[in-house]
């Protein structure tokens, strides 16, 4: 089961930096500002949550902006289970989404 998720997530970052062409233009200095509701799991290093199973949050300065709007895109479609980042994602917008992806893809370049 480990191995059908682990292809499925290469299968998914694939897609996703394929994508990223077609997905609108973020802005890191907007997206700055909206990580607020990012920085209370994603920022703490060796996070672990425990809702609703325990498991490490991952960092997401420097992932690929492409991978991070599809996550979100896929959160907020029901696509992706986690009941937290399924009510964040909903309340973003797309553009919502780039700009936040743009911010934490820039963050890992310094």
């Amino acid at each position: 089961m480990k191995l059908r998720s682990l292809i499925y997530a290469g299968l998914f970052a694939v897609l996703a930096s394929m994508a990223a062409p077609l997905l609108a233009e973020g802005d890191p200095a907007a997206g700055k500002n909206k990580t607020a509701m990012c920085a209370g799991c994603h920022g703490i290093a060796g996070f672990r949550a425990a809702y609703p199973e325990t498991y490490r949050v991952p960092k997401l300065g420097g992932q690929n902006a492409g991978y991070i709007v599809a996550a979100l895109k896929a959160y907020k479609a029901g696509e992706r289970n986690h009941p937290t980042m399924k009510a964040i994602a909903s309340s973003l917008t797309e553009q919502d989404m780039a700009d936040l992806a743009a911010y934490y893809a820039d963050a890992g370049k310094n």
